[in-house]
């Protein structure tokens, strides 16, 4: 197999991989709340709840622990390699979800903790096998084909959601253990898809009997044994934050996590919460929720196959769609949904009569702008850095998730137009910073091209 073909293929298989991995874990996070609170109902003894677990702590726990196991992620996949780190955080996610089918509060809190662990080494791990299968002319392709696959575990939970649990409120044992039976084993399987990545061929160093020395070279490998890799590899991650560029990059990392975190979390709730929809405000959670995912595989498609073209003119022109975009869906969010509805059920009005169409279409517009974030911040990553993937992409996802674990606190206590201020000033910032990285890179790879003529 050709190298170009056997990078092509990881790409794929990691696609589908997490696809899988996704579907399992995306539709678990969409109905997590109402089953642990039927389980509640169901195992009341005289009146009191013998269970305590609680998903919106548990998804807080999840954020929490997966920002700072970022730091030593990089460690864990210098020790493991990318493929088993992956392996790795994908048995957590298994584990997770197993936890489902009979629920126990210590397991549910400290499966949240393993699973914040495991998707920190998962991404780490992931961010550098997509860069070791990329250079710089193919990694916004297949950022963009990945994203586009991944996505679709988005889709896939919506529109199970959608037409399985509409207008349900309870959810008893002969319903939810078949479900995370299935969910576990569909994440199990996403797992062992990882196995069947292959490994690129090696050319082993020329090396010249005259001017090398045996012994040296021994002495230089049992230097480099697994834990001195793994500390340095810590090392490397706090030096590379205190860089210019990964700083200023921080700001566009940390507005991905807020308007992460309203997308998936603060809008559909926002949606449901508005009576004036009528009866249909339930079923549009739904809805916004697939034209959400249609979003992010559209747009994670497009950069993918066109993805050759747009490096030509740099990764800018994506974000500042991306960035354009997001102002325009935040304005007609702001108003069409009334200023209380992420906090509790309303009867109020917005600046214009409520209207569902309006509300969908912002759900699409919303998932179309968060792949031209995401998709160009692992270009940007895997071009800049790509002798140094997996602390980099380590720090992308430290901000992202620090960012989401803060927006989910304030999202229950925020008005909506505050909300969408925060996000309108960090997308402003997000796009700037963006450009100001994007911009010194492309002038450096000019110089470098006009030294070398």
């Amino acid at each position: 197999m050709e190298l170009a073909t056997l990078k092509f293929y990881n790409v794929i298989v990691l696609g589908f991989a997490f696809m899988l991995m996704f579907t399992g874990f995306q539709t678990c996070g969409m109905i997590e709340q109402t089953v642990l609170n039927s389980y509640k109902n169901e195992t009341k003894v005289n009146g009191t709840v013998t269970y305590h677990g609680d998903g919106y702590t548990s998804l807080a726990i999840i954020y929490i622990v997966f920002a700072f196991a970022n730091w030593l992620a990089p460690s864990v996949v210098s020790l493991l390699g990318a493929k088993y780190s992956m392996v790795f955080g994908g048995i957590t996610y298994t584990l997770y979800l197993s936890s489902f089918i009979k629920p126990v509060t210590a397991t549910l809190y400290i499966g949240s903790v393993l699973i914040g662990i495991g998707a920190a080494v998962l991404w780490t791990g992931q961010g550098a096998f997509l860069t070791m299968n990329s250079d710089e002319v193919t990694m916004g392709r297949n950022s963009g084909i990945f994203w586009a696959m991944l996505q679709c575990s988005l889709l896939i939970g919506n529109i199970y959601v959608f037409f399985a649990w509409q207008g349900v409120t309870t959810i008893l044992d002969h319903q939810r253990i078949p479900l995370y039976i299935a969910l576990t084993s569909v994440c199990a399987l996403g797992t062992a898809l990882l196995f069947i990545l292959m490994r690129q061929p090696t050319q082993p160093p020329e090396v010249d009997d005259e001017t090398t020395d045996e012994n040296q070279v021994e002495v230089s490998n049992r230097e480099k044994s697994p834990l001195k890799e793994a500390w340095e590899a810590l090392l490397d991650s706090v030096r590379l934050f205190m860089t210019p560029n990964m700083m200023i990059l921080s700001i566009t990392f940390f507005y991905t996590g807020l308007e992460l975190t309203f997308f998936s979390g603060v809008y559909t709730t926002a949606v449901g919460a508005t009576k004036m929809f009528g009866e249909d405000s339930d079923k549009l959670v739904g809805l916004t929720g697939i034209m959400i995912g249609v979003g992010e595989i559209l747009g994670g498609a497009l950069f993918g196959i066109f993805g050759k073209k747009l490096t030509r003119y740099g990764r800018d022109p994506v974000v500042l769609l991306g960035g354009v975009v997001h102002l325009a869906s935040f304005f007609l969010i702001f108003i069409n949904i009334p200023d209380d509805a992420p906090i509790h059920g309303t009867h109020d009005q917005a600046y214009i009569y409520p209207n569902q169409y309006l509300a969908v279409s912002c759900g699409f517009l919303l998932g179309l702008a968060d792949a031209c974030f995401n998709t160009q911040c692992y270009a940007i990553i895997g071009t800049c850095y790509p002798d140094n993937s997996a602390p980099a992409f380590a720090l992308f996802k430290f901000e992202q998730s620090l960012a989401a674990a803060i927006g989910f606190f304030y999202s229950s206590h925020l008005a909506l137009k505050w909300q969408l201020l925060i996000l309108v000033v960090f997308a402003v910032g997000g796009t700037s910073s963006f450009f100001v990285v994007e911009r010194k890179t492309r002038r450096s790879s000019s110089a470098v091209e006009y030294s070398s003529i």
